[in-house]
């Protein structure tokens, strides 16, 4: 599609995104899964200025849960009604937040955005930290405009932590804890994933295979879909 080719979002439209992942003992996935998909998600969807929430299944590398939370601006995480959100946390929540093992949250700045909509296929791609994130946002721009050229792309982004709201949960490692940012690769189908992450490497020079955590969808919500 020619819109794919869009570069970046437009200046004063950058979107936050709330990024958890976390493993889970065997023998609590299946309430842990129960609590995600009829609780958690809808009611983190609910909360003012958040637009979706997506859930992801690991296929390779990283932790085996992956949660998605794109909200309209940085501001939904400063807001009374996020803050409010953890102040009525059922029993089931409480439960299921406590089994979260090795768990990493971070609430970033969504840069650099290349097409649109959700693939079947998503890798995490940690980058080195960059002291000069202009000029990170700016590879991220011209990584993603080639990447877009690839059949079955279908977006790719830049996700910059703040390191202000990326409070660790409770259970989180803070020992040499390293907020790197993450460019994020969406497509079709596995052919088109596999060429485009070992594309991404090549142009944003790093080590795809070792830094990147592949990830399967597993279902998505939209603030739409809750009317």
């Amino acid at each position: 599609m020619a819109s794919q080719n869009l570069p970046s979002t437009a200046p004063g439209t950058v979107h936050g995104m709330l990024f958890v992942a976390a493993d889970v003992d065997a023998t609590d996935e299946a309430d842990f899964n129960q609590w995600y998909d009829r609780e958690h998600v809808e009611e983190r969807v609910r909360i003012d200025g958040f637009l979706s929430g997506a859930r992801y299944v690991s296929r390779q590398g990283g932790r085996k849960y992956l949660g998605l939370y794109r909200t309209q601006s940085l501001a939904a995480f400063t807001s009374d009604a996020y803050r409010a959100a953890f102040g009525r946390q059922t029993p089931w929540s409480v439960t299921n937040l406590g089994r979260m093992r090795d768990p990493m949250r971070r609430v970033c700045a969504v840069e650099a955005v290349t097409g649109f909509g959700s693939g079947s296929h998503l890798s995490v791609l940690a980058l080195p930290p960059a002291d000069d994130r202009a000029a990170l946002v700016a590879r991220a721009v011209q990584a993603g405009t080639q990447l877009a050229q690839l059949p079955g792309f279908v977006q790719s982004y830049l996700l910059v932590p703040d390191p202000v709201l990326s409070t660790p949960l409770p259970t989180e490692h803070t020992e040499g804890r390293v907020l790197q940012p993450l460019m994020v690769l969406e497509t079709g189908h596995a052919e088109a994933h596999r060429e485009a992450l070992a594309r991404a490497g090549a142009l944003l020079q790093t080590d795809a295979a070792a830094a990147a955590a592949q990830y399967a969808l597993g279902w998505k919500l939209t603030r739409a879909d809750l009317g």
